[in-house]
């Protein structure tokens, strides 16, 4: 398994090791002492799959409280994966990273509590599966607005579809006070 930092520290792809052969392949996409050993130690509780048609944009969410780490990964199709750094006080506050997550490159993101994420598919279809450290708590569930251009966030698709709460959410500069994660230092 190759760990790829990004720019946001905590926030990494990963690249399971693949094992091809003549009836297809295997791979791990989780493995507790492997992902601990690589800095990725969180107690997923949860696993959630999603799908959509190509220009979907799901994002960009986030719990506060009740944060989650995800690990999340394309199992079909193609799409970018998008986080933002959202916590109050963070040096990287309001940067964003993003990764291609496809079937065919296998990758996954890693993203610890505290961050917003979203992504948008460029396949016909994709199903996307992600793990979570803690449950969905409808109360403490917000967005951020996909095109803050305060974020600028270079989507390849500059037509999105979205849900109605994500095509009304605020910019991050709009949030209520309370409504962000504090940086912790971690």
């Amino acid at each position: 398994m190759k760990v790829i930092d990004t720019r946001l520290p905590g926030v990494v792809i990963v690249e399971p090791d693949v094992f091809p052969d003549s009836r297809g392949l295997f791979l791990e996409s989780w493995n507790k002492i492997r992902y601990e050993q690589a800095g990725m130690a969180y107690d997923w509780i949860q696993d959630n799959i999603s799908v959509s048609t190509k220009g979907v944009l799901r994002g960009l969410h986030f719990q506060n409280p009740n944060a989650q780490a995800k690990l999340v990964q394309a199992m079909e199709g193609e799409i970018f994966d998008v986080v933002v750094d959202i916590r109050i006080g963070s040096p990287t506050y309001g940067k964003w990273e993003s990764a291609l997550l496809s079937s065919e490159n296998r990758r996954q993101l890693a993203i610890p509590g505290g961050f917003a994420h979203g992504f948008m598919t460029l396949s016909d279809r994709a199903v996307v599966g992600y793990k979570v450290d803690d449950v969905y708590v409808k109360d403490s569930a917000q967005s951020i607005s996909w095109n803050d251009p305060d974020i600028g966030i270079d989507w390849p698709l500059k037509e999105a579809r979205l849900s109605e709460k994500d095509a009304i959410a605020p910019r991050l500069k709009d949030m209520p006070p309370g409504a962000l994660p504090l940086y912790t230092g971690d």
